[in-house]
């Protein structure tokens, strides 16, 4: 929902407003219904908003959007889901004329209240915020604590800008954007560009979770004002001493998915949801279905190539539910022809193959609905990923041969150069050849020399494990999150502890990237 962009020259701007509007152009499909600027030409200060319009549908919901003292202004992508609640604190306060309903009036006016961190902190929702004190000349951008919307930031020549997306940046003159080898050399390994590199020196993405503090003479400084650690230490704690049943967490577990879903069910819009037939969609969809008087719209893709199609599993869980559901099958050729798209829809190197049926599916749902519910975060927070058991089953096999056995077996097979591994294989009857075989080979014997079940871990979340091999003058950056002896202490069970890098990283820079990007090409609130 919506894109934002800006820029921020404490010693002044001569064309705020006209590289605003360019910025702003250049997000156009995240916010195909209007679009605004608005400039503090003195502070040298320029908001750029496009709006894609889901609650309070009228012009008392567009943006940028000034609190009735007048002294905050706010630029906002995403949708806040507790703003009734929000809005009663505001009420509670004092007196306010409000305007209209919307989620981006209630977070301006609490805080005119509250402040920065005790509004932040207290929203449940997905967004990134830029928030402008004129009193204090101050800039606030703030992001939600998965990185479920994204936030861009740099710094040039005096200038810092800020946007949703890379093209809103590449809009603004005055920077030459370089290529940052240390992040291509990142993504080799990843499939995409961890956060906080972008493809760009230094451009940022915002971590999840984060607060940024620009002022005069003030080095801008990101802090966290929420951390997963804090609370896998305090869901530890609640654990262990709640003391529930296996049925009564169940039924709080169902509670709190409800409440969830719930909330995400109110928009001005047409409403549904993505539904391939797995477990976390169909949960989500079934949740929707128990919470509305009116058969909910789902939306799925089918492939003619039985081995990647999962529409029989979707339609067979939309006729159960009783939803009001909408099936396309797709051919290689539609699916082939959205590669072009794919560097103007991402700004920077994105290898998840996904990419491309969930822009599909979004090109489709929108045809139909504005916002959709996906079960995106099910696989982290649920432990579905494969690799969660196969490390575990995988290392338990490996543990029980002496190191240097593994070692010394690891050195046999990397002797032989993998095509002539190959050429072995290929004496074997055709039906039994392996494909890939040497490479395959020598890969296992990677796996042989491991030291411990955190680095199998790594090795089966890398695309490529010596990146540096392949990336001209590139160095990869040290990642210490994976190296951290606190997680293993915080974490001892490695399967939490996956659950917990995965959440830090793949789930904000693939599977929260790959959706975002994908829907707001369409202009669709997923």
């Amino acid at each position: 929902m919506c894109g934002i962009a800006g820029i921020l020259n404490l010693g002044g701007l001569r064309d705020g407003e006209s590289v605003g509007r360019r910025m702003a152009d250049a997000l156009r499909h995240r916010g195909p219904d209007a679009g605004a600027v608005w400039e503090d030409a003195e502070a040298g200060l320029v908001l750029a908003h496009r709006r894609l319009s889901v609650v309070d549908l009228s012009p008392a919901g567009a943006q940028p959007m000034a609190s009735a003292s007048g002294r905050w202004v706010i630029c906002y992508n995403g949708e806040v889901y507790n703003a009734i609640q929000l809005r009663q604190a505001v009420d509670q306060a004092g007196s306010v004329a409000w305007r209209g309903h919307s989620d981006t009036e209630v977070i301006v006016e609490h805080v005119d209240r509250f402040g920065v961190g005790a509004t932040v902190s207290a929203l449940i929702g997905m967004f990134a915020i830029a928030l402008w004190d004129r009193a204090k000349r101050c800039l606030w951008l703030v992001r939600d604590r998965m990185g479920v919307k994204p936030l861009y930031w740099g710094q040039f020549g005096g200038r810092l800008l800020f946007g949703s997306e890379l093209k809103a940046l590449r809009a603004c003159s005055g920077w030459t954007p370089r290529i940052d080898r240390e992040a291509v050399t990142a993504f080799m390994r990843h499939s995409y560009i961890p956060a906080p590199r972008s493809i760009y020196h230094g451009i940022h993405k915002l971590l999840p979770g984060h607060m940024l503090r620009v002022a005069a003479g003030q080095t801008p400084v990101a802090e966290p004002y929420w951390t997963l650690r804090d609370n896998a230490v305090l869901a530890g704690r609640a654990n262990t001493l709640s003391g529930l049943g296996d049925e009564e967490a169940t039924d709080h577990l169902e509670y709190l998915l409800r409440d969830a879903v719930e909330r995400r069910m109110v928009a001005d819009v047409p409403l549904g949801a993505f539904l391939s037939g797995g477990i976390d969609s169909s949960l989500v969809a079934a949740l929707m279905q128990a919470q509305s008087d009116r058969p909910v719209r789902t939306f799925s893709i089918g492939f003619g190539e039985s081995e990647y199609n999962e529409a029989h599993h979707a339609k067979a869980v939309a006729t159960h539910l009783g939803t009001d559901h909408t099936e396309v099958y797709v051919d290689s050729a539609q699916a082939l022809g959205v590669i072009p798209l794919l560097g103007t829809m991402f700004d920077e190197p994105f290898a998840d193959s996904s990419q491309l049926p969930t822009y599909l599916l979004s090109q489709i749902t929108r045809q139909h609905v504005t916002v959709a519910l996906s079960g995106d975060g099910g696989d982290e927070l649920f432990a579905g990923y494969t690799r969660y058991a196969l490390a575990g089953q995988l290392w338990s096999r490996l543990a029980r041969i002496p190191r240097p056995l593994r070692a010394l077996a690891a050195q046999g097979i990397h002797a032989v150069p993998p095509k002539n591994w190959q050429r072995l294989f290929n004496l074997m009857p055709e039906s039994r050849r392996l494909w890939a075989a040497g490479d395959r080979l020598h890969k296992f014997a990677d796996t042989l020399i491991l030291p411990d079940q955190d680095a199998l871990y790594r090795r089966l979340v890398s695309h490529w494990t010596r990146p540096e091999e392949v990336v001209r003058d590139g160095h990869e950056p040290t990642d210490g999150l994976f190296t951290d002896p606190a997680v293993r202490d915080l974490l001892p069970d490695s399967v939490a502890r996956m659950q917990y890098l995965d959440t830090l990283t793949y789930l904000p820079d693939d599977i929260l990237t790959k959706v975002d990007r994908t829907s707001m090409a369409v202009s669709l609130e997923v």
